[in-house]
């Protein structure tokens, strides 16, 4: 195991190496960006940042959908020392002006539709608001700020008379623990939680990223999930900087767009979440391999071997025919679609992480990945389960190494209570872990049921059976005076060959019930007339539902 390696250590070797290659495009629109050009619109950032008294340890927001401008926004930040606090730009235009008045941001730096629905008067602190579009101007306190942005090229060329390359780019790198950076979880608590990373959890990432999925400059990837959440903006973003790879980022998501996307770019590598997977299975691949004379063949030796490679191969196609691996994370995957994926040999692997670990805990080469498993621990990381007996009995999973925050910005009672006496960070979920390190996630202690015998009930292993069923798209199993129901919204598409919704969930309660023990078996099924409300990173919030 080698020790971390700071993140600008690697971005100050892709500047000198590969500054005309190309770093950055909006993926359907005329943006693109070498990384020399990053590399001038930083400094420019930076210039601008002095000019208007920005100090190093200053919060500089952002808040916008993915765009070369939020990765340059980004880097600009951390290149000055500034303290980059990224939001989402999902939330409402109230909780990203309570977010940025949390964090003391002076500059805002906003995105099209954010800058549509925040009203800078409310955001005392804020000396000036940017759009990330063009970083020009929306709102400034003063004249020095709006002076200094009109005036950035010529600041510009007066720091730079010699004209500026590769060898002026040298950012920082003796700042391991300082805070880089300041990630909110959530918008809409009484007390928000922003997550404080150092420079060293963001490069533990980078440096496990970079030592065990080697990229390079004639790699691409498409950046699809949210950048401003962990998962995305380690893996689709730093990481890929770090190893000069292109980044093609989808401002607009959609299964259109993001098919179309896959196809021209073609990735090495693909991040998502498990509802995207589970969809692709259910509208391409279900119909076909549940086809009886498919079932028949399936394990047939030759024949078998013939028709998974078919389904293989249609596969690497719908994602570009280059892809190393997909990783999937954020939940646990369905079973009937692991399996499906692992028949096939198909390069897929399930981690584990959490926006307080910057995110990794848990990743294997998707080779060695263990069915229903979420990796084993990563480098510089440690894990424990607090069970007396952790490969049979189910205890919290407990992390600490150079992942881990250093505690939630302001909330001193939140900071406490994520960690043990000994400095473990909770990770909050349940689990247990194999002789080989295979790390298996039963469930999150909040969502656990207690049964009518005090037997613990994981409601997400009873939705992976509920999710196998016919016609079902998505679940919940959710607790009512003592008895489980499940909340079923059905798969829109799915042929009911004369039946009605109604006489096909009850079918399927009795299937349920016969895979189930006794003490969690389904009472009843509410049908829900809409899908369930998602987080930005598409897992169903389970406190909207009772």
């Amino acid at each position: 195991m080698t020790k971390t390696t700071h993140f600008f250590t690697y971005v100050n070797k892709v500047m000198q190496n590969e500054w005309d290659h190309p770093a950055f495009s909006d993926y359907g629109e005329d943006v693109n960006y070498t990384y020399g050009e990053i590399a001038t619109q930083i400094e420019k950032l930076n210039l601008v940042f002095k000019a208007c008294g920005v100090k190093q340890g200053d919060k500089i927001a952002f808040c916008g959908v993915n765009s070369s401008n939020w990765g340059i926004s980004f880097l600009s930040v951390l290149a000055y020392r500034a303290v980059a606090v990224s939001i989402l730009p999902d939330f409402t235009g109230a909780d990203i002006e309570k977010l940025v008045n949390h964090s003391g941001a002076k500059i805002l730096l906003a995105g099209p539709i954010v800058a549509n629905k925040i009203d800078p008067a409310n955001m005392p602190d804020v000396v000036a608001v940017i759009r990330t579009k063009d970083f020009s101007v929306l709102s400034a306190k003063n004249d020095t700020f709006a002076d200094a942005i009109a005036n950035a090229d010529m600041l510009f060329a007066e720091a730079h008379p010699n004209g500026f390359g590769p060898a002026d780019v040298k950012y920082h790198t003796d700042s391991m623990d300082e805070l880089a950076l300041i990630n909110y979880t959530s918008g809409t608590t009484s007390s928000p939680k922003g997550v404080m990373l150092t420079y060293r959890a963001l490069s533990s990432n980078v440096t496990f990223g970079v030592e065990h999925i080697p990229n390079g400059p004639d790699d691409s990837i498409v950046s699809m999930l949210p950048l401003a959440h962990m998962f995305g903006m380690a893996f689709e973003f730093l990481y890929q900087v770090a190893g000069g790879t292109h980044i093609y980022f989808l401002p607009k998501l959609s299964p259109t767009i993001l098919l179309k996307a896959l196809g021209e770019v073609k990735p090495y590598l693909m991040l998502t979440v498990p509802l995207l997977i589970e969809k692709i299975y259910n509208a391409k691949l279900k119909p076909m391999v549940s086809k009886p004379v498919v079932k028949a063949l399936w394990n047939v030796p030759v024949i078998g071997t013939f028709i998974k490679k078919k389904v293989r191969d249609g596969l690497m196609q719908a994602f570009g025919g280059k892809l190393n691996c997909l990783i999937i994370g954020g939940a646990a995957l369905n079973s009937e679609v692991e399996k499906c994926l692992m028949d096939v040999k198909f390069p897929f692997l399930v981690g584990y992480g959490m926006t307080e670990a910057a995110p990794l805990i848990g990743y294997v080469p998707w080779n060695e990945f263990a069915a229903h498993s979420c990796g084993r621990i990563v480098d510089r990381m440690e894990i424990r389960i607090d069970s007396e007996n952790p490969a049979e009995i189910v205890g919290e999973i407990q992390v600490k190494g150079d992942n881990v925050m250093i505690g939630y910005y302001k909330n001193e009672e939140a900071t406490k209570a994520a960690f043990t006496e000994d400095g473990w960070l909770k990770t909050g979920d349940l689990g247990v872990l194999d002789a080989k390190g295979n790390m298996y996630i039963r469930g999150r202690n909040k969502n656990m049921i207690l049964g009518p015998s005090g037997q613990n009930i994981y409601p997400e292993e009873i939705e992976d059976v509920i999710n196998s069923m016919d016609g079902v798209a998505e679940s919940l199993c959710v607790s009512r005076e003592g008895k489980l129901w499940a909340l079923i919204f059905p798969d829109e598409n799915y042929d009911l060959q004369g039946k009605t919704v109604e006489q096909l969930m009850a079918d399927n309660k009795v299937k349920i019930n016969k895979l189930l023990p006794n003490y969690s078996q389904i009472y009843q099924v509410e049908i829900m007339k809409e899908e369930f409300a998602k987080t930005p990173k598409r897992s169903i919030k389970r406190f909207m539902y009772k």
